[in-house]
């Protein structure tokens, strides 16, 4: 039965791991940029605003990288005060200007002192060489333990980095989600995801080297929610942080090594498929 499972699933992500995927997905945003910076900068930006239909999604970032000039990180790193008074407009759904602002402030913060994105997940005493003891050998069966995953600790310390600024505006904070907070956290998933997964399929980047694809928790959206419940990968009634704890070791159980890669099938089967 399990074998049956993962041969279908693999069957999926073979399907919907395409370039034809991209099109109509937030994750052509950053596929828009070869720069490091201007991929890491839209691809956060459009996993953020990733709530709503998804044309709306993409034509709402498009909106945006129009305001900095066809060039965010450029944008980010040399706009003079004057220069941020066109953002005042921006708007989707709940994210507003106030937002917008601190996130530009946020960046040029950050990559003043950072050459990646990525720098921003890892935390401190990772940074100085000392590793944190968690692996995928320290995993086993089902395990739903959130203490042995590192990414947990990745997301927490990435959300508390992201607002160390001084004038961060309180509103903000519910963009940004973290483990501590019992979120599933789907759309800082989802970027790891697209930063963080190496194939040779085109759609994820594999630009990031410091996090392992074997760590990364699945992006647990309604969709994915809804297809692994039918599909008995979720046993959890609610849905939170340590739902997608479970249903990424259950998914481990197919491939230890990327088990992500089955936000491909599954998402694919909710959203094109109405599995």
């Amino acid at each position: 039965m399990i074998e049956n499972l993962k041969a279908f699933l693999d069957s999926k992500v073979a399907q919907y791991n395409q370039p034809d995927f991209i099109k109509n997905d937030p994750v052509s945003i950053p596929h828009l940029f070869t720069r490091k910076q201007d991929i890491e900068i839209m691809g956060f930006w459009a996993a953020t605003l990733a709530w709503g239909q998804r044309i709306t999604i993409i034509n709402k970032c498009n909106e945006l990288i129009s305001l900095m000039d066809g060039a965010p990180y450029d944008f980010i790193i040399n706009h003079e005060e004057p220069d941020l008074k066109k953002m005042l407009h921006f708007k989707h759904r709940t994210f507003n200007d106030v937002d917008t602002l601190y996130f530009i402030s946020f960046f040029r913060h950050h990559y003043s002192n950072y050459d990646s994105l990525e720098d921003a997940f890892i935390p401190p005493a990772q940074k100085e060489g000392v590793m944190l003891r968690h692996s995928k050998h320290e995993r086993k069966g089902h395990n739903t333990d959130v203490s042995s995953e590192p990414i947990e600790n990745y997301l927490n310390y990435f959300r508390k980095y992201f607002f160390s600024l001084p004038d961060y505006p309180h509103r903000t904070k519910k963009h940004v989600s973290s483990p501590s907070q019992k979120s599933t956290c789907k759309r800082l998933n989802m970027f790891l995801r697209w930063m963080v997964r190496k194939d040779n399929c085109g759609v994820d980047f594999g630009i990031w080297d410091k996090i392992n694809s074997s760590d990364l928790i699945m992006p647990c959206d309604l969709h994915v929610d809804r297809v692994s419940r039918k599909l008995k990968l979720i046993d959890r009634k609610q849905t939170d942080w340590q739902t997608a704890v479970e249903l990424t070791g259950r998914l481990r159980e197919f491939d230890p090594q990327d088990p992500v890669k089955y936000d491909f099938a599954l998402f694919g089967l909710g959203i094109e498929e109405k599995f």
